[in-house]
């Protein structure tokens, strides 16, 4: 039986690429069923909506969109099937790239994704109270104190960041910023000559800060853990009440997922709150 094969290679920094060659029969199968559901709706001159021939539906439709929804059909449940083989726990959605899309050839895809990295803490209550000596228990604000434990901890603890999680962070952070600038009705090149700074350095600059607060999620993760802080449904609750003051937006927040990136948030800041209580 003629099935999709994969080679799977990881990287020291927690990259993981998935290299999927697909058989062109499967390749075919799945072809055949985009263009015979294009068909049922298809309006082509001469012929009544949906009744076109397969061959003229085929031809109107775009190369690569052929190639994007015949992957579409395959590739979820054959990553999947490496996902499970592999026992991989990837941290987000994998890129794909096509590598090779020809016809009667076998089809090669590539997946990129990551998986978290060990974060070792080490004595961490110890390397809190010792490297934030020179704050003082009293009299210091709770932000200072909470600078000083961020300091530390970004000091004190290495992880090996896959750089797909820093590079997405990035983009993300990028793209926020170009937004910011369009609605001032400004350009990236008017920011960058107002700021002195160059493309690659704003990258740069962005590439450290990611770093540092995917490196700081992480510990902060790993120590809500070790603490065994517990977030309840009614925290969870009052935070999406607290951005959200319009019942109507609180329902549309109300998601399954959005609780919980609100109870990870909860979590983390917990863990710094207590941190700052060894001060």
């Amino acid at each position: 039986m003629t099935k999709i094969t994969h080679a799977v290679a990881k990287s020291d920094d927690g990259t993981v690429q998935i290299t999927f060659t697909i058989p062109y029969s499967i390749v075919k199968e799945s072809q055949n069923k985009v263009v015979e559901d294009f068909a049922k709706t298809a309006e082509i001159a001469g012929f009544r909506k949906g009744k076109a021939p397969i061959d003229k539906v085929k031809e109107k439709i775009e190369p690569n969109t052929l190639i994007e929804k015949s992957l579409g059909q395959i590739l979820p449940k054959a990553l999947g099937e490496v996902i499970t083989q592999n026992k991989l726990k990837p941290a987000i959605y994998p890129k794909f790239e096509v590598i090779k899309a020809n016809t009667d050839e076998d089809w090669q895809v590539r997946a990129i994704t990551c998986e978290l990295p060990e974060v070792n803490l080490g004595d961490y209550k110890k390397i809190i109270k010792e490297e934030s000596h020179s704050v003082p228990s009293d009299g210091t604000s709770r932000d200072k104190k909470e600078q000083e434990v961020i300091k530390t901890l970004l000091n004190a603890v290495e992880i090996n960041v896959p750089k797909i999680l820093v590079d997405e962070e990035v983009n993300s952070r990028l793209s926020n910023l170009l937004e910011r600038i369009e609605k001032l009705g400004l350009t990236l090149e008017g920011y960058l000559a107002s700021t002195g700074k160059t493309p690659q350095a704003l990258r740069e600059e962005y590439g450290t800060q990611a770093k540092n607060t995917i490196t700081l999620d992480l510990i902060l993760n790993k120590i809500s853990t070790e603490e065994k802080i517990q977030i309840s449904e009614e925290q969870i609750n009052d935070a999406l009440k607290a951005v959200s003051a319009d019942p109507k937006l609180f329902e549309k927040l109300n998601t399954p997922e959005q609780r919980l990136l609100i109870k990870g948030v909860l979590l983390r800041r917990g863990a710094l709150d207590y941190l700052v209580s060894l001060l």
